[in-house]
């Protein structure tokens, strides 16, 4: 549990003080917070705010928009002794589902908000609208397996002796494939944007859906055993975290490790590696306009001086700070491609900051290096550098470069992972994510970022950088702060894919996170929380630029809790932990993620072959055994793909929406006519076909009336 208080000060003048003190009281007051009491009392004092000058309203609105967050996500608020006083929420810890609850509730009053958007219900209801698409009617719900067939199919094959009857049977009931998610590729059954088919179906996570800055790639995972090839489930990779700690120790990216190593083991091939990482890194850096405006010579930067890299230290600062006030967030926002201008990108305010920065940070390194002696990488030079103070700074330094070279590009985060109805149910969940694992998702992405340019490095080296991937390791996170069942027991020996006998394809739990972080603040309180950082006098420190720096929606609610005076450490502090997971993908992994090799031992040899192992080892190990538990295929039964549609893979909009979304696809037509509605509810109509579901769906229920 959390404690701390705030006073009003902060805020100018007594109204607007007011103003925020009744709505901290009146928020008190509410037993128990629900999403709607929370957004009238938002909407309230919104429009109570009217009332200020156009300087304070601002401010204002936020303080109220903070408040009105915490108390939806459980927290308790208190307006005494002129200062509003915070509790945290207590975590459940009678059981791990009553904690999953917990932490569940708190993000659908996000994830609720975004599906009550106007935007976001006329993307699910297009997704939802029947369309012609060759000789057939198609929409979203033609990608969706009938549950009562699948179920049908595998109550049949749990009969079945084990034996390869049983197994061939499997196979043929479900055949999973991989399909890379391009920008304007479509399905060629229903003629659908696969990266709409993809969206839609992300809307049915616990969390909203927001696209993320990076590398990005998305998957579906589909079922080539009937008609339509099904999604069973969706995927995607992205540019992983770059600071989690635990992580970072479980890889050995951490200073007191490495230099461990370097001190047990003082090697001619740790002596290389941090003579030639600080060669190729400021290699890496454009210095042309630093050297003609006399920040640095040629010279100094192969025998640097302290003075010459205080100079950089010094334009750094300024340069940073006229990118504060002139940020230019159209240039950087452009995005960047063949025919860029590096050099035009490099000399903005906000890279040669970060030109200077990083150089002076490479060049202390180096004189460092070299007044202990590393002027020639050999294990005599290592032995005698390890003793010279300092050097163990220099270390962290080259360390903390290296790890951002390499983190973007050979190491990847899972950021999307999961099966849809009715796949979940027979641990549709963990064949996806050991597909996203597979040898063939590793070389989709390889492909495509074989050649594509790399904008931070093009823009501090002033021209196109391409850098070669090598995905070694992936990572991702629970939602949970208990183990997910997919990822429980994830482990497949790489011999069944023709990989070597003594090691595994597996999901690693390495670690927790802090429960740290801005995931319980609206988007209300950042479209305020832009509007004032960006009246700030001294300028903006956050401009949510690529290349900035990392997290920006952090640090801009850090900077705004602080200009209220509210404690930021606290309010950021969700009590929400979640569990860490890496999947090494090369045995070697540790030293292609430092630099030390650049020729990953890949675990699952990369071919076709192996993506096909990965799928029968579901199968067999966890399929197999599924479908024969009690009760398990009459969950599966329950999601029906006809008309009218009652399907857990369908977008399911909040209470207060659902009278206007209706029952997909056809049964409102049949409103004013309460026999056929109640006839129609057992017809199967399928979901697509030649006719136009709306006149089938209605045909059928009048003849079964008729009939009877």
């Amino acid at each position: 549990m959390n404690t701390c208080s705030a006073a009003l000060t902060s805020l100018p003048g007594e109204q607007a003080q007011r103003i925020v003190s009744d709505c901290a009281r009146d928020l008190a007051r509410m037993r128990p917070a629900t999403s709607v009491g929370v957004e009238r009392i938002r909407s309230t004092y919104f429009e109570a705010c009217k009332a200020l000058s156009s300087a304070t309203m601002p401010l204002a609105r936020l303080y109220c928009s903070i408040l009105c967050d915490l108390r939806a996500q459980g927290w308790s608020i208190r307006f005494r002794s002129a200062e509003v006083h915070l509790v945290s929420p207590t975590p459940n810890d009678e059981s791990a589902a009553l904690r999953k609850e917990q932490v569940r509730k708190a993000h659908l009053l996000e994830r609720d908000s975004q599906l009550a958007q106007a935007p976001t219900q006329r993307f699910v209801r297009e997704m939802e609208r029947r369309r012609r698409f060759g000789q057939e009617w198609h929409s979203i719900a033609s990608l969706m397996r009938d549950g009562r067939e699948l179920a049908d199919t595998l109550r049949a094959i749990a009969q079945l002796a084990p034996g390869e009857k049983r197994s061939e049977a499997l196979r043929q009931a479900i055949e999973p494939f991989v399909e890379v998610v391009e920008s304007e590729s479509v399905c060629e059954f229903t003629g659908l944007r696969l990266v709409d088919v993809w969206r839609y179906f992300r809307h049915t996570w616990t969390t909203p859906y927001f696209s993320t800055p990076g590398r990005r790639m998305l998957f579906l995972i589909r079922d080539r055993a009937v008609r339509n090839h099904p999604v069973v489930g969706i995927g995607a990779l992205g540019s992983a975290i770059i600071q989690l700690a635990p992580r970072d120790a479980w890889i050995g990216w951490t200073t007191e490790q490495l230099w461990a190593e370097l001190t047990n083991r003082p090697t001619v091939k740790w002596a290389r590696w941090l003579v030639n990482s600080v060669t190729h890194l400021v290699d890496g850096i454009y210095t042309k306009d630093l050297i003609a405006r006399g920040i640095i010579t040629r010279a100094a930067m192969r025998r640097p001086t302290v003075a010459d890299i205080a100079r950089l230290r010094k334009k750094a600062l300024s340069e940073r700070r006229l990118h504060h006030l002139y940020p230019k967030r159209n240039l950087h926002k452009t995005t960047p491609g063949v025919g860029s201008d590096w050099r035009v990108q490099a000399q903005t305010h906000l890279f040669r900051a970060k030109r200077a920065g990083t150089l002076a940070d490479l060049l202390e390194a180096r004189r460092k290096l070299l007044d202990a002696g590393l002027r020639h990488p050999t294990s005599q030079a290592m032995r005698r550098a390890i003793a010279t103070a300092g050097l163990k700074r220099t270390v962290s330094t080259i360390l903390r470069q290296v790890k951002a070279a390499h983190a973007g590009v050979d190491m990847m985060d899972i950021t999307v992972c999961g099966a849809i109805a009715p796949y979940n149910a027979i641990l549709g969940g963990k064949l996806v994510s050991l597909l996203m694992a597979s040898p063939q998702v590793r070389d989709a992405y390889a492909r495509r970022y074989l050649s594509a340019v790399s904008v931070i490095a093009s823009s501090m080296a002033g021209r196109a950088i391409t850098r070669r991937p090598n995905l070694v390791l992936l990572g991702t996170t629970s939602l949970y702060d208990v183990a997910p069942a997919q990822y429980n027991r994830l482990r497949m020996p790489a011999a069944l894919a023709g990989g070597r006998a003594d090691e595994a394809l597996a999901f690693l739990s390495i670690g927790q996170t802090a429960g740290y972080g801005s995931y319980h603040f609206s988007r209300s309180t950042m479209a305020l929380i832009e509007l004032v950082l960006a009246r700030r006098r001294s300028g903006r420190p956050v401009n949510s630029i690529f290349g900035e720096g990392v997290n920006p929606k952090l640090r801009k609610v850090r900077s705004a809790l602080n200009l209220l005076g509210l404690p930021a450490d606290a309010l950021l502090q969700h009590s929400s932990p979640r569990l860490i997971f890496a999947v090494p993908l090369a045995s070697n992994f540790r030293d292609v993620l430092l630099g030390v090799s650049s020729r990953p031992k890949l675990i699952l040899p990369s071919s076709d072959d192996s993506t096909l192992a990965v799928v029968e080892f579901w199968r067999r190990r966890w399929l197999d055994g599924r479908i024969g538990r009690e009760g398990i295929l009459e969950d599966v039964g329950r999601h029906r793909a006809t008309y009218p549609l009652r399907h857990g893979a369908r977008v399911a909009l909040p209470p207060d929406l659902n009278d206007d979304q209706g029952d997909l696809f056809g049964s409102e037509y049949l409103a004013e006519e309460p026999d056929l509605r109640a006839a129609a509810e057992d017809e199967l109509v399928p979901v697509s076909g030649s006719e136009d579901p709306h006149r089938r769906h209605t045909r059928m229920a009048r003849k079964r009336v008729v009939r009877e």
